[in-house]
C-alpha cells in the first residue's frame, strides 16, 4: 500500500507539473489530487524538491524503455531516425491544440527553479535525453547517410534546444500545430546534416503528421 500511495504522488506530481510548473504546485494541491494526506507525502517524500527530483527518476524510467526501443542495432539508422521522430512527435506535440505534452521538466518554469537538488534533476535529464540523441547521429553518421563528419555532440545540444524551442512555439500558436510537426522533421534534418537523397525515404508514420502533410 505504501509503495502504491508513493507512485500515486509520483504521477500527481507529474500531472499536475506538466500541466502547470514548479513553483506554482503546492504540496497541499499534490495531496488532494492524489488523495493522499499530508502524512503521507511526508512519509515518502522530505520536501516538494525531494518529490520532484525522484518523480523526473520515475519519468525519465517510463521513456528509457521506448528510446532503447527506438535505438535497438535492430533498426537500421534511418529507422531508428524515423522512429524518434515518431516519439517526439506523439510525446512533445501530440494532436491536441488544447493539451500540447511539451515536457514535465522543461516547459520553462522549471528552470526559473532555484533549489539546487531540482536544477542538478534538470540537468540530469537533459545529459540522458543528449546520450540517447548523441547514439542517434553516431549511428547515422557511421551509416554515412551525413554531410561530412561534424560535431557529435554539437548536433544533439542543437536539436535538443531546437525541439525545447519548437514546443513553446506550438503552446503558444496553436493553431500552427500541424505546422510546426511538418517544420520538426526539416529541422532536425538540417541539423544534423541529413544527406538529401534520404530526406524523402526517412518519413516518419504518424497519421497526424501524414494527413498534415
Amino acid at each position: 500500500m505504501n509503495q502504491d500511495t508513493k507512485t500515486r504522488l509520483l504521477e500527481t506530481a507529474l500531472e499536475l507539473i506538466w500541466q502547470s510548473n514548479y513553483n506554482s504546485v503546492g504540496v497541499n494541491e499534490i495531496c488532494k489530487e492524489a488523495g493522499v494526506t499530508k502524512g503521507g507525502f511526508y512519509h515518502h517524500f522530505e520536501s516538494k524538491a525531494d518529490l520532484f527530483c525522484e518523480a523526473s527518476t520515475f519519468y525519465w524510467e517510463k521513456i528509457r524503455k521506448d528510446l532503447d526501443t527506438i535505438l535497438s542495432p535492430s533498426n537500421t539508422p534511418l529507422e531508428q531516425l524515423a522512429n524518434m521522430l515518431n516519439f517526439i512527435y506523439i510525446n512533445k506535440f501530440g494532436d491536441d491544440v488544447d493539451n500540447i505534452p511539451g515536457s514535465p521538466f522543461f516547459n520553462g518554469m522549471q528552470n526559473g527553479c532555484g533549489d539546487v537538488a531540482v536544477q542538478n534533476s534538470l540537468q540530469c535529464m537533459s545529459n540522458n535525453g543528449l546520450k540517447y540523441t548523441q547514439a542517434l547521429v553516431r549511428s547515422l553518421q557511421s551509416g554515412g547517410y551525413l554531410e561530412g563528419e561534424g560535431d557529435i555532440e554539437q548536433k544533439a545540444r542543437l536539436i535538443s534546444q531546437y525541439l525545447q524551442g519548437a514546443t513553446s512555439y506550438a503552446r503558444i500558436n496553436r493553431c500552427c500545430l500541424d505546422m510546426v510537426k511538418k517544420d520538426v522533421a526539416s529541422a532536425v534534418y538540417t541539423l544534423l546534416g541529413l544527406k538529401r537523397e534520404h530526406w524523402f525515404t526517412t518519413q516518419p508514420t504518424w497519421p497526424a503528421l501524414q494527413q498534415a502533410s
